[in-house]
C-alpha cells in the first residue's frame, strides 16, 4: 500500500475524488459491517447503547457503538475508507472476538486511556485465520471486507493470535502475514504509531500451550519492527483471572473489566495513552456527500 502523500490535491483531482465519493458513498451503514467506533468515556454522545453492527457477543454494558455514516474512495490508493468522526482522537483497533464486543477488554483499556475506539475485525479471524465470510487481517484489509478510517487516526493497535493458535497456523505464516499487515498499515498511515497486543493465555508453564507461544512470537515480530507490544500470554494466571473465563478462551463481564484495567495501566506505562495537547484533527481525504463460542 503506497503512502498517502497527496494530502492536498489539485482542484481537478479533488473534484474527481468527490464525484467518485458521491457515487460510492452509501446512506446508513451498508458495506461497513465488521467495523464500528466507540467514543472514549469522556466524549460519550447522548446515544442509546446497543449491540454493534454484526458484532457477535456485543453487550449494552460497554461503550455505546457509533457507526460511520458513509465511505469514501482514497484517491491515493483507490480503496474505500470509512468516515469516522474525530478520527484524530481515535484509535484504530484490529482484532478478533476478544475485541469485538462493546465491552471487550481491548476496547475498555483503550477507551480508558482517552481514545475513541474504531474497531475493524471479526471473531474467528487472525493474522492467518479466517472465519469463512471474513478473511484474515491483511486479506480482509486488502479485499475490503472491512474499511479502514479515512484521515489519520491517533494510534493503531492490532490484537490477536488466538485463532491462529487454535487453527494450527505455522510460525512462518503468522510472521509473514503480521509483517504484511504492519507494512500496509504503516504505508497507509505513515504518521501514526502502531502497537500490538498479543494472545490472551495462561502462560507457558501453566497450560498456555500454543496460545502462549503465539503471544511470544508476536512479541518478537513487534520487537523486530520497533513496535510497542503488550504481552498477555500469561495474564490469566499472573493476575488470577482464569476463574473469570466464560469458556475456554473468553472472559465473563467481570474478567473483561479486570483485563481492561490491566491493559489501561500497561498502555500508560508504554506512553500509549492519548495526549491531550490541542491540535487540529485530520479531515477525511474526500468529504462524503451524503462466531463460534470457542473462537477469539
Amino acid at each position: 500500500m503506497p503512502p498517502a502523500t497527496d494530502r492536498t490535491h489539485p482542484a481537478p483531482a479533488r473534484a474527481s475524488a468527490l464525484v467518485l465519493a458521491a457515487v460510492l458513498s452509501l446512506s446508513g451503514t451498508a458495506g461497513l459491517a465488521g467495523c464500528s467506533a466507540s467514543p472514549s468515556p469522556s466524549a460519550l454522545p447522548a446515544v442509546a447503547a446497543g449491540s454493534l453492527p454484526g458484532a457477535a457477543g456485543a453487550t449494552t454494558s460497554g461503550v455505546p457503538g457509533v457507526t460511520p455514516t458513509a465511505k469514501v474512495r482514497n484517491p491515493s490508493n483507490g480503496r474505500l475508507e470509512a468516515v469516522v468522526p474525530d478520527v484524530g482522537r481515535t484509535v484504530l483497533l484490529i482484532g478478533d472476538s476478544q475485541s469485538e464486543p462493546a465491552d471487550g477488554w481491548p476496547r475498555l483499556g483503550l477507551a480508558a486511556t482517552g481514545y475513541n475506539v474504531y474497531f475493524c475485525g471479526r471473531g474467528g479471524t487472525g493474522f492467518v485465520a479466517a472465519n469463512g465470510s471474513t478473511g484474515n487481517y491483511v486479506d480482509a484489509l486488502l479485499r475490503g471486507d472491512w474499511q479502514l478510517p479515512s484521515g489519520t487516526p491517533a494510534l493503531i493497535v492490532v490484537e490477536g493470535g488466538g485463532n491462529d493458535a487454535s487453527t494450527g497456523a505455522s510460525n512462518g505464516r503468522i510472521v509473514e502475514n503480521a509483517e504484511r499487515l504492519i507494512s500496509e498499515l504503516q504505508g497507509r498511515y505513515p504518521g501514526t504509531r502502531v502497537a500490538m497486543i498479543g494472545t490472551l493465555a495462561r502462560g507457558k508453564n501453566d497450560g498456555g500451550g500454543r496460545r502462549s507461544e503465539v503471544d511470544a512470537l508476536l512479541g518478537s515480530v513487534a520487537a523486530a519492527h520497533g513496535l510497542p507490544f503488550v504481552s498477555v500470554g500469561d495474564w490469566l494466571t499472573r493476575y488470577g483471572l482464569a476463574k473469570d473465563l466464560a469458556d475456554s478462551v473468553h472472559m465473563n463481564a467481570g474478567g473483561r473489566r479486570a483485563l481492561g484495567s490491566l491493559l489501561e495501566r500497561r498502555l500508560r506505562e508504554l506512553g500509549l495513552d492519548r495526549k491531550t495537547t490541542p491540535g487540529p484533527d485530520q479531515a477525511p481525504l474526500a468529504a462524503p456527500l451524503t462466531g463460534s463460542a470457542l473462537q477469539d
